[in-house]
């Protein structure tokens, strides 16, 4: 037995910004973007089809953490007119906008939240429209974000049914702009999230079909994209993948890469992408033989001989420039192997099917 949910609505095409006003529909709005080019250009866009939002929000860090949402919040607090967040910007903009659709005007109640498990009743839920203008987090599509609190060096994840956006409004163009090294990270974590969607204890039908076909589209696709950034075909590939991925993993949430990445990410300042997916060739290697519903969708990704699927997934990565090594980022062996029993314990680890011994054989021998 099993289930899907997915509550957003799929608005996807080049172009397809020019429908934001009939997803506004005359309610009073919040705008949260970056605060930089091309940004301010498609803001302008938005007001001009929408109206003047009543909210302007700008502050977004790349890894949106305790300080800055901090102050989202009260820049968002002070109207409280309003009736709907417009999130343009990619993960970080809209795991921006569900902390803020939540914290009722006060980052404190979310904090409460996230760090005792208490005050849900003080929570609002204000929708959002979600116009991501990278192609890899799938936050567009998923009821969870990511909440860094770099002080205490922590990572949590906030996850409501309310942070399901109402509307994800998806348009390639939007990105054209994004240089390489943020279209590789952020197409890889699209590639992670599809394959740690097939090796879940979460995994179904419905998610893994969709796991798989994000999968060979992100490996077709990338290698060509990452040499030609302007090609508007590639990019739509790339966003229709990105969002596919999105979807199944909603649903399964994600397990042992994202674990790994998150110590990566705080302690080496490693780009979420990367740091999500370095790993996954051997993760590959650790759940080869493990599962036969598992191996049969990695067979329809990669062949049917898994071994060498992990080192041609290996050789993509490295002619991407990602490193597949632990230590290439400074990482010590025996903290690895810390990091790989610690990211075990997790609850993102724990959706992980592979046998801990041959893990710790495989990634931190």
């Amino acid at each position: 037995m099993w289930s899907f949910t997915i509550p957003t609505q799929v608005n996807f095409g080049a172009g397809s910004l020019a429908k934001i006003g009939d997803l506004i529909n005359g309610r009073k709005y919040c705008l949260v973007t970056y605060s930089h080019p091309p940004f301010d250009s498609h803001a302008k866009r938005i007001e001009e089809i929408s109206g003047p939002a009543l909210a302007l929000i700008c502050n977004v860090d790349t890894n949106p953490d305790y300080q800055s949402l901090r102050e989202s919040c009260v820049m968002g607090g002070v109207a409280d007119e309003i009736e709907v967040i417009v999130a343009l910007g990619g993960g970080s903009v809209i795991d921006t906008a569900k902390v803020m659709s939540a914290c009722h005007g006060d980052f404190a109640n979310v904090q409460r939240l996230l760090e005792t498990g208490e005050g849900r009743e003080k929570l609002s839920d204000i929708p959002i429209i979600a116009i991501p203008t990278t192609s890899g987090t799938g936050s567009e599509v998923t009821g969870f974000s990511t909440v860094w609190d770099m002080v205490s060096m922590k990572k949590y994840s906030l996850n409501l049914p309310g942070p399901y956006c109402e509307s994800a409004l998806v348009d390639p163009e939007l990105t054209l702009g994004a240089p390489r090294g943020l279209t590789v990270s952020t197409a890889l974590d699209a590639l992670s999230h599809a394959m740690e969607g097939i090796w879940n204890i979460n995994a179904n039908p419905a998610t893994t079909s969709m796991a798989v076909t994000a999968a060979r589209e992100v490996i077709d696709v990338l290698p060509a994209l990452a040499e030609d950034l302007d090609n508007l075909e590639l990019r739509v590939r790339m966003s229709r993948a990105a969002l596919i991925s999105g979807i199944s993993v909603s649903n399964t949430r994600t397990a042992l890469a994202h674990s790994l990445s998150y110590a990566i990410t705080i302690e080496h300042g490693i780009p979420h992408g990367i740091a999500c997916s370095f790993s996954l060739p051997d993760l590959m290697r650790c759940v080869d033989g493990f599962d036969p519903d598992c191996d049969a969708a990695l067979k329809q990704i990669f062949g049917p001989d898994l071994k060498k699927g992990a080192d041609d997934l290996t050789e993509m990565l490295e002619k991407l420039g990602v490193q597949t090594c632990a230590q290439d980022y400074g990482v010590a062996p025996e903290k690895w192997r810390e990091m790989v029993i610690f990211a075990l314990e997790g609850e993102r680890g724990r959706n992980f099917i592979g046998d801990r011994e041959v893990i710790l054989k495989t990634l931190a021998a």
